[in-house]
């Protein structure tokens, strides 16, 4: 069977992913019961991962013609004679509206229906939620007719619900065994009380037991912290504070004398001046007056690698000085200015990647740039698309940030769409090789 590429903007792209089978269409009938048969309309559609029924209602509403899908035998009939062209040209107005992201054009998505009966797409690249114009006519049928829900959601609710329930009764054994512990001591507390009272024999080993169940209890292992209070000690700690405070008085005092001495006079009597010291330029300064002056951009390696600040400052101070302020629209920013950052990420070796996404991570994290966070993997999917950061690079980011100080970060969970995205895919890579 024919294949060709999902999408007609990757029409010309002979290693795009997405593939899904031509289409075939046979003219059925004569006269006013002429109809046109989308012979393969079940098996397109399983490629675009929506029911045969979308398609077929939605030709029958482009065409103001009745349409027909019969869910037992596949057959989809749109009343008229149409010609496949005609067919495959609203097919992709069809994969337009309501199968390609809208925001980084990748077919993954999920159609979701919210509360108030909006028609949304969820992209599983980007995680970017997708608008479905509601004048559109098809979006009716879709709100009576809607997808059915994925299997294994309803498995993953109730994995969920049965953790909760262990974690809930788990800290309630740990209450109930906290709770006998100390009955238990309080016990053996009275019972020795008593035994001392009465002048009865106590056996050596009931002593040791309590005294273990009190160390047990402590949990100190075994060592014991005091402070020595005899006169001398104190008197020692004593001297010991006053010599570090006095050590700290007689050092401002020198410094106060220093500041004040005047400028010392040089032999023929002229007064020594000093000159005033030049304050050096933020880094990011100095990146943005490069910048302005419109140096090709091939010589923007040489200019960083020039710089001794580390390379990681030097990619942060980049990444904002292309960046700065942006905030809605970041994903169409990073999308014009990404000549300048595959210049400065072009080799494996020196890391430059990894800075990369660690300053695309950091500019995203500060506070204020939520709109920015938003579109964190709408970047990374544009980059990765251009060849600028690869798989590899992103998903050891990734692993190192859920693992790391930040691991915290909001950044982590925006970015998670996409890593899934990515992991799925290789995936699906390697059983095709395999195959």
């Amino acid at each position: 069977m024919a294949l060709q590429n999902i999408g007609a903007s990757n029409r010309n792209d002979a290693f795009y992913r997405y593939k899904m089978p031509k289409m075939v269409t046979k003219t059925e009938g004569k006269g006013n019961g002429i109809k046109t048969n989308i012979i393969n309309n079940v098996e397109i559609a399983k490629a675009l991962a929506r029911p045969a029924s979308y398609t077929t209602k939605y030709f029958g509403c482009e065409l103001g013609a009745q349409s027909k899908f019969d869910e037992k035998t596949g057959t989809s009939l749109v009343n008229g004679a149409h010609n496949t062209s005609k067919l495959a040209g609203l097919l992709e107005n069809f994969i337009k509206k309501y199968v390609q992201c809208y925001g980084c054009g990748n077919p993954e998505t999920e159609i979701i229906i919210t509360k108030a009966q909006m028609v949304n797409l969820k992209c599983a690249a980007c995680g970017f939620i997708s608008e479905v114009d509601m004048r559109d006519k098809l979006t009716n049928f879709i709100l009576k007719n809607p997808p059915e829900p994925k299997k294994g959601s309803k498995d993953k609710k109730a994995m969920r619900r049965a953790e909760k329930e262990r974690l809930k009764e788990g800290e309630v054994a740990d209450e109930e065994q906290k709770k006998l512990k100390k009955e238990t001591k309080k016990k053996a507390s009275s019972k020795t009380s008593k035994n001392h009272s009465s002048d009865e024999d106590i056996s050596p080993k009931h002593v040791e037991d309590a005294q273990e169940e009190d160390d047990d209890e402590d949990d100190d292992d075994g060592v014991q912290w005091q402070t020595d209070t005899s006169r001398e000690a104190a008197e020692k700690r004593m001297k010991e504070q006053l010599s570090a405070v006095t050590a700290e008085m007689v050092m401002l005092s020198a410094m106060e004398a220093e500041e004040k001495k005047p400028p010392k006079s040089k032999a023929n009597g002229d007064v020594k001046t000093e000159t005033p010291q030049v304050e050096k330029k933020s880094l990011v300064q100095e990146i943005k007056e490069y910048l302005k002056k419109g140096s090709p951009i091939s010589e923007l390696k040489t200019f960083i690698s020039s710089l001794s600040d580390p390379p990681q400052e030097v990619m942060d101070a980049l990444f904002n000085a292309l960046f700065d302020g942006v905030g809605k629209g970041f994903a169409k920013e990073v999308t014009k200015k990404k000549s300048y950052l595959a210049a400065a990420a072009t080799t494996q070796e020196d890391g430059s990647q990894m800075h990369l996404l660690n300053s695309i991570g950091s500019f995203c994290g500060k506070s204020g740039n939520e709109e920015a966070l938003k579109e964190v993997a709408l970047v990374l999917k544009a980059l990765y698309d251009q060849d600028i950061i690869e798989e590899e690079f992103v998903l050891e980011w990734y692993q190192k940030g859920l693992t790391g100080v930040d691991k915290s970060s909001p950044v982590w969970k925006n970015v998670k769409p996409f890593v899934e995205w990515l992991q799925s895919a290789e995936s699906e890579s390697e059983s095709e090789e395999e195959d």
